[in-house]
């Protein structure tokens, strides 16, 4: 098992492989493993020094993963956290396998990785950048002589950043510019926030279209109902604008919550919304009655979280008119997805809009293609995301994604140098030990015509063919036929380079694990990736 992280490339022990076990084993379970890994690697068993030393690592290494899972408390620290958390101090101190010095190492390179986060967190602005465009003479044109003209019709600018005073004091200074048709403005805020017990309250401060005064507050009343409001005084040149806006949110059930929004002031509206969500989709309903519209919308999202893609539609209906709305967003990376949409309504027209989401920025670039609804427009804006999502992801996304890729690959290599040597000697030492074991397995099997592994490969296929690379590939025919049990072979949705005997031979690279065997006299051929699970027959 690799686990990387920005700032953790060490390779650690996945011991419920090791054991060949599942996450949910039993004691029971977890003792019959023990026992039969100690069959064949307790040192007693073995005469030759060399057996013997190479079976005491071994058997070292079965103890301490026995150890872990047998004790409720060091197995919940190590399901949490990993062999990372077993050696963190407070949790309780066990037998460490590296020198005091690389522990306070690794503590230092640990927390001065939290902190840069920290400090990032805190520095690291929030805020979106829009750019409407107006295209609409593409589909209109104004004049058939000339090439239609693409302009921007407006632009938007707005970015914040929050510095925290003490753990619960923050003050976020924010600010806005706006440009449409040749005409500017802009704004400026500070916000201090003080949480309190069950709640919060924070003061605004603006100018910009007027100063600006706003006094907001939140506060759970108990495990269903949670309520929130405010006030504001926007002082103009010849008038004071009043406003007030208040929140009450109820939890109906595990999934859904619904509230009930007023707002008063220059627009005034009392919104009924009921949310729900979970893990495949989530569904928002809103039902607002104010001035100057009365309307009802809808939206769904399904998740489709194994492509990290969402499918999103909405509509909305009312004395303005109707909007309906269907797009997509996409996970990129782990900081970054984009987004795609098409709205069609009245008076809107057509409209495709773009949104790069990058950390806690957004651009967002609205095009306004038709003021009316042109089926051929409609079109153009549906099929030109998907078009243009294949070129960047040929040529940007997916060059970009393999340079990372074997730069991490690298930097593991890097890390785990001694490591990945001694995981090689260890499982070299291990197919020794083993085939005293192996033997009697392949007497068993044979007798009762049960599993015999004829072949086991383990490792990288080349490229675009069936064949494994030979400088990325192990054997791994003995490992495999002393996992098999009473003629049935169980191995577990785990990355296979941690069971007895094997070893990662491409590290960051994809592996399979295939396999030739004999059952009831009859031959057989499985090939499965490295992290799915196998039951043979």
């Amino acid at each position: 098992m690799v686990e990387n992280s920005d700032s953790d490339n060490e390779i650690s022990e996945d011991y419920y492989t090791f054991l060949n076990l599942p996450k949910e084993a039993t004691s029971e379970q977890i003792n019959s493993a023990y026992r039969r890994l100690s069959r064949i690697y307790h040192p007693d068993k073995h005469i030759d020094p060399e057996k013997k030393r190479h079976a005491e690592l071994l058997f070292n290494r079965t103890k301490r993963a026995y150890e872990v899972l047998s004790d409720p408390h060091k197995r919940a620290i190590y399901d949490s956290i990993g062999e990372k958390g077993l050696r963190t101090d407070g949790w309780e101190i066990v037998h460490r396998t590296k020198t005091p010095s690389e522990i306070r190492e690794e503590y230092e390179r640990l927390a001065r990785a939290a902190e840069e986060h920290k400090l990032q967190q805190r520095t690291n602005p929030r805020g979106n950048v829009t750019i409407a465009v107006n295209a609409t003479e593409i589909f209109a044109p104004y004049d058939e002589t000339e090439l239609p003209r693409i302009e921007v019709s407006s632009m938007s600018i707005s970015q914040s950043i929050e510095a925290p005073i003490t753990r619960k004091d923050t003050v976020t200074l924010g600010g806005t510019l706006n440009s449409s048709n040749g005409n500017g403005s802009g704004n400026f805020v500070v916000c201090g926030r003080r949480l309190l017990n069950k709640g919060w309250l924070q003061l605004d401060l603006g100018v910009g279209n007027g100063p600006l005064l706003c006094v907001k507050g939140g506060r759970t009343l108990n495990s269903t109902f949670s309520v929130n409001g405010g006030t504001s005084l926007n002082f103009r040149e010849n008038a004071i604008l009043p406003a007030i806006f208040s929140t009450l949110a109820v939890q109906l059930d595990k999934h859904t919550v619904g509230s009930l929004i007023l707002n008063a002031g220059s627009q005034t509206s009392l919104t009924t919304q009921i949310d729900r969500s979970s893990e495949k989709y989530s569904l928002t309903t809103s039902f607002v009655i104010g001035s100057p519209h009365i309307y009802f919308s809808i939206m769904y999202t399904r998740k489709m979280l194994e492509n990290e893609l969402k499918v999103k539609v909405s509509t909305k209906l009312g004395t303005f008119g109707f909007l309906a709305e269907y797009g997509a967003e996409k996970k990129v990376s782990k900081y970054s997805s984009v987004f795609a949409s098409v709205s069609v309504g009245v008076p809107t027209g057509v409209i495709l809009k773009f949104k790069i989401n990058r950390s806690n920025q957004s651009y967002i670039f609205p095009i306004h293609l038709s003021e009316e609804i042109v089926p051929a427009a409609i079109f153009y804006a549906s099929v030109t995301p998907i078009l243009l999502w294949f070129v960047v992801k040929k040529t940007i996304i997916d060059p970009i994604k393999e340079d990372r890729k074997s730069s991490e690959i690298e930097r593991t290599k890097q890390a785990n140098e001694e490591r990945l040597l001694l995981k090689r000697q260890e499982a070299h030492a291990a197919i020794e030990l083993m085939h005293q074991t192996y033997e009697r397995i392949v007497s068993e099997e044979s007798s009762r015509q049960g599993i015999l592994i004829n072949k086991a490969t383990y490792g990288k296929l080349q490229e675009g063919g069936f064949d494994f690379s030979e400088e990325a590939s192990i054997d791994v025919t003995i490992p495999v036929q002393c996992l098999v049990r009473d003629s049935t072979l169980t191995l577990y949705n785990a990355s296979k380079s941690q069971l007895p005997g094997f070893y990662d031979p491409c590290v960051g690279e994809d592996k399979v694990l295939n396999i030739d065997y004999t059952f009831n006299d009859h031959k057989h051929e499985i090939v499965v990736k490295d992290l799915e699970s196998i039951r043979l027959p």
